[in-house]
């Protein structure tokens, strides 16, 4: 029996609906086939974008989107994706020499907007400071923010369907600058961002800069730029943070043993948090900068996925890589992904008052992602799930939680045996617990010192007849959510490998 309190009476902060984002790359089949299919499509779609995307997107509360990377924004002119579609260019991707894909600029700065809108979420734009200038970043915002008819740029972007400033308030300064963003050093960089947010800055008020942050391992890095930034320390909004758990076997047919073992690399992300917030109270930044969480989740090797191999697409894959399948990167998502993604966003529910963003990577086809997408087949992984349901979290207070969550020992580590977080929001009580466990079911029971609960709970449970259980194209719905609503006393179980959210009145 795990005994859990939830302090009513002790709030965490509250859990910036941000936390919820997701990351959108040019890369294998996030885009093209992913997320875009063309307005001429016989797929369904809205404005030339996935209509059944677009829907569940909205479904979730979907709060904001990073784009257009990743490692591709080192590489991407902004330039390349404005004006007529036909007229625009074909270019190298950054990921040409893995996969043989060439990137046809479909979507550009309008379409990622109007993407955007459409499923009710903001805009993360990610900077190219690699290889081109501040003015060129400048130019981008003036095209983007300027008042209607106020710039040549305005007035460039009125002639190209949008009179109205798109409003994108979320810049990143530059992505992994450590590596492929400039191979720089802490120092180095830290200077190319006081110069590239003083003007992005100066171009345009109330903008959210957002600082290249450190791969998880790599303690030297905030340390090395922050105290570069400190005295510009205003046009700073955020630090962001890389963490990837990696994999730990096969991604479909792993043991118990590795099981454990993904869980444990994932709850380090914890590590990761107070450590990189320990350099910004260090260096007096927490007043006006959080952390910015904008990569994270599992990274198994390639393959798992459904797309085909790449001549089934009549696609030449590269000569590095001729294995490789249709989708780099795309790898399909078990009941083991999914409980990461549970233990993950209670992990940064209860450091609210640390983390302003997070965006899961990536979207669709490649990597931690919601959805799996070819030609007119579409389904949601058991990630999905998880996110539709702990939206009820977004934008509540988080509550403080003691009590044992037990511990599963390993013979060189341990795991908790229990999961866990809760909100307070507009008179309700939202808790998410998560069963580590892969084989005991977890019997819980809740108190609520300083808050007064219904009688009743709206419960959703997400579980499967086995831990390996994912959906695909041929059973859509292997894993997906159960509903009910269940007199309520404090007590609820959670069955081996499995997530529960209760959601319940205040009096």
């Amino acid at each position: 029996m795990f005994q859990l309190t939830v302090h009513g009476d002790d709030r965490i902060a509250r859990v910036e609906p941000e936390l919820y984002g997701h990351f959108t790359e040019h890369i294998g089949g996030v885009f093209y086939d992913g997320i875009w299919v063309g307005e001429d499509s016989p797929v369904p779609n809205i404005r030339g974008f996935r209509k059944e995307l677009v829907e569940k997107m909205r479904q979730i509360h979907a709060p904001v989107i990073r784009w257009p990377g990743g490692c591709f924004a080192e590489i991407y002119d902004w330039r390349d994706g404005i004006g007529p579609r036909e007229n625009r260019p074909t270019r190298i991707n950054w990921w040409t020499r893995s996969d043989g894909r060439l990137e046809p600029n479909a979507v550009g700065t309008h379409e990622f907007v109007d993407f955007c809108r459409l499923v009710g979420a903001e805009p993360y734009f990610a900077a190219n400071i690699t290889s081109t200038t501040p003015l060129d970043i400048r130019d981008w915002i003036d095209y983007c923010n300027s008042p209607a008819g106020a710039t040549t740029l305005a007035r460039l972007r009125e002639k190209n369907g949008s009179r109205e400033p798109f409003g994108v308030r979320y810049w990143g300064v530059g992505n992994e600058t450590w590596g492929g963003g400039g191979n720089m050093t802490g120092e180095m960089y830290a200077h190319e961002y006081r110069k590239y947010a003083m003007i992005m800055d100066n171009a345009c008020g109330g903008l959210e800069l957002i600082c290249s942050g450190a791969d998880h391992s790599d303690w030297r890095w905030p340390n090395d730029v922050l105290r570069v930034i400190e005295p510009s320390a205003r046009l700073m909004s955020g630090l962001s943070l890389h963490f990837y758990c990696g994999s730990a076997g096969d991604p479909l047919a792993f043991t118990e043993e590795e099981w454990y073992r993904q869980l444990r690399q994932a709850l380090d992300v914890e590590r990761a948090i107070k450590r990189n917030w320990g350099f910004v109270v260090g260096y007096g930044m927490e007043k006006h900068a959080r952390l910015v969480i904008d990569e994270w989740g599992c990274w198994h090797p390639g393959g798992s996925g459904p797309s085909p191999r790449m001549r089934e697409y009549g696609i030449e894959p590269a000569p590095n890589n001729p294995d490789a399948v249709g989708n780099l990167f795309e790898q399909q998502s078990t009941m083991r992904d999914a409980m990461v993604a549970a233990a993950t966003l209670n992990l940064f529910n209860n450091h609210a008052d640390k983390i302003r963003m997070a965006t899961v990577a990536q979207l669709v086809n490649n990597l931690h992602c919601l959805f799996l997408a070819g030609g007119d087949r579409f389904i949601c992984t058991p990630t999905f799930h998880v996110f539709d349901m702990m939206k009820e979290h977004q934008g509540g207070d988080a509550l403080r939680i003691s009590g044992s969550k037990g511990e599963i020992a390993r013979e060189r580590y341990s795991v908790p045996g229990l999961s866990a977080s809760a909100t307070v929001k507009n008179g309700v009580l939202t808790v998410t617990l998560a069963n580590l466990n892969v084989t005991e079911s977890a019997e819980v029971k809740l108190t609520f010192p300083g808050l007064t609960t219904d009688k009743t709970a709206k419960v959703a449970l997400l579980t499967a007849s086995d831990p390996h259980a994912h959906n695909s194209y041929e059973e859509p719905e292997a894993v997906k959510t159960e509903r009910c609503e269940l007199s309520f006393d404090g007590s609820l179980r959670v069955p081996p490998f499995s997530i529960l959210t209760a959601s319940v009145g205040l009096i």
